[in-house]
């Protein structure tokens, strides 16, 4: 007789014993497999996050819940590298923090400057339209980055703008801004400068304050190497004044900042907005906690390693760049397909045969590119060399390789030097 109970006594691990009014179902369960994680997003997480998440629930208004998020405020501070009071992780991932940002911070009516050189800034100029805002938008080839003057420029022809959003590290294309650059234009036209930063926070230099950032948003699953779902965000003084100055209320509830901080500002007491994900804030704790542990520069100096390590194997494969340094993303690299190649077929075969995910080209770059992630935890010479050994047995089965294993000898020079 097969037992009904809790699933603890079952001796069917591998299933789920679903009992009916009439009869007794066996289904078998799915398992996820162990990938190695190279695609544009979720990076591999860290056994030490993983067993954060595994500590026991506690209420979202538990006072010991309170402590944890006040470290979280702390920790995500430093890594933004600013001051700002308001600096928080949403309940959410990061396309909510870009619509929050923009939902807070336009008005109908308003005029919102938006660079899209990618898919993301894309997002951006949608949602700015959503909000009833007037949107200049600056087109850009996909793989370049925003080019400043183009933006100053735009101020000029729009001098009422009060907003510019850009993406810093835009992952379709494995491109970066230069933000610095950016935002002082934003700030001397007066309008408000809105950063994505969810590909580059922990993988290269993010400096909200010295950059003169007004809003930045980021994401839990690139460089923070933390599971899906969290949008850390940061909100500068100028544009917290915008958001307690609006003429109309925002028009998403969930999304007021206003309301949210009620929950979050520990200085006030905490008002019930909604019931925060307890667990999966234990791992961004935990998360922000080894970055911290490690250093900042030395995270950005791993992940610049691991990319040129990653581009001599690369190299050594006849495969090139889409973006061209110093404009490359170290933690996101776009690699060019050959001539007569079904890129498709790489990609599954790298997932079928080795366990191992990379992402595909988005929109004008679709079929065009792979895009190769090398963020968080999975920025580690291990990647690196079994990603190359890989690539290149998968490659060999439908062209031939002019000096096997000569991607992997490339790779370990680098890795020697950097060691």
């Amino acid at each position: 007789m097969i037992p009904i109970g809790d699933g603890r006594d079952c001796p069917l691990r591998d299933a789920v014993i679903l009992k009916t009014k009439d009869s007794i179902i066996v289904q078998k369960r799915t398992f996820p497999p162990h990938r190695l994680l190279m695609g544009p997003g979720p990076s591999n997480v860290h056994t030490r996050v993983l067993h954060a998440m595994a500590r026991p629930t506690i209420g979202h208004l538990d006072p010991v819940f309170g402590s944890i998020m006040e470290e979280i405020k702390t920790m995500l501070r430093s890594v933004f590298r600013t001051e700002n009071a308001l600096t928080i992780p949403l309940s959410a991932p990061g396309s909510v923090g870009m619509e929050t940002c923009l939902v807070n911070l336009l008005e109908p009516g308003d005029t919102a400057i938006i660079c899209v050189n990618g898919a993301f800034g894309g997002r951006m100029a949608d949602i700015a339209q959503r909000c009833g805002a007037e949107t200049v938008v600056i087109e850009q080839s996909w793989g370049d980055a925003v080019d400043p003057s183009r933006v100053e420029d735009a101020f000029k022809g729009n001098p009422k703008a009060s907003l510019l959003a850009f993406v810093h590290a835009e992952t379709s294309t494995g491109v970066q801004s230069d933000v610095a650059a950016l935002c002082k234009i934003a700030s001397a036209h007066n309008a408000l400068s809105v950063v994505d930063a969810v590909t580059s926070l922990g993988g290269i230099p993010v400096e909200v304050d010295a950059w003169g950032a007004d809003a930045m948003y980021s994401g839990t699953q690139k460089c923070l190497s933390c599971p899906p779902g969290l949008s850390p965000l940061t909100i500068g003084e100028r544009a917290a004044h915008r958001i307690k100055n609006r003429k109309q209320p925002v028009q998403s509830w969930f999304m007021d900042l206003g309301l949210v901080m009620s929950y979050w500002d520990g200085a006030g007491g905490r008002t019930y907005h909604h019931t925060a994900p307890v667990n999966a804030m234990y791992g961004l704790h935990e998360a922000l906690t080894m970055l911290l542990e490690e250093g900042l520069e030395a995270s950005w100096s791993r992940h610049a390693a691991m990319h040129d390590a990653l581009w001599a194997g690369l190299n050594a494969l006849g495969l090139k760049r889409h973006v061209k340094k110093p404009q490359a993303l170290p933690q996101l690299n776009t690699v060019c397909i050959p001539d007569g190649l079904e890129e498709a077929a790489v990609r599954r075969g790298l997932l079928q045969n080795f366990d191992i995910e990379i992402g595909a080209g988005l929109g004008e770059l679709a079929g065009k590119v792979w895009r190769v992630g090398l963020m968080g935890a999975t920025a580690r010479p291990a990647s690196v060399r079994r990603f190359l050994v890989s690539l290149e047995q998968t490659l060999g089965s439908f062209q031939k390789i002019d000096s096997p294993g000569q991607a992997l000898v490339a790779a370990e020079g680098v890795l020697a030097a950097n060691a």
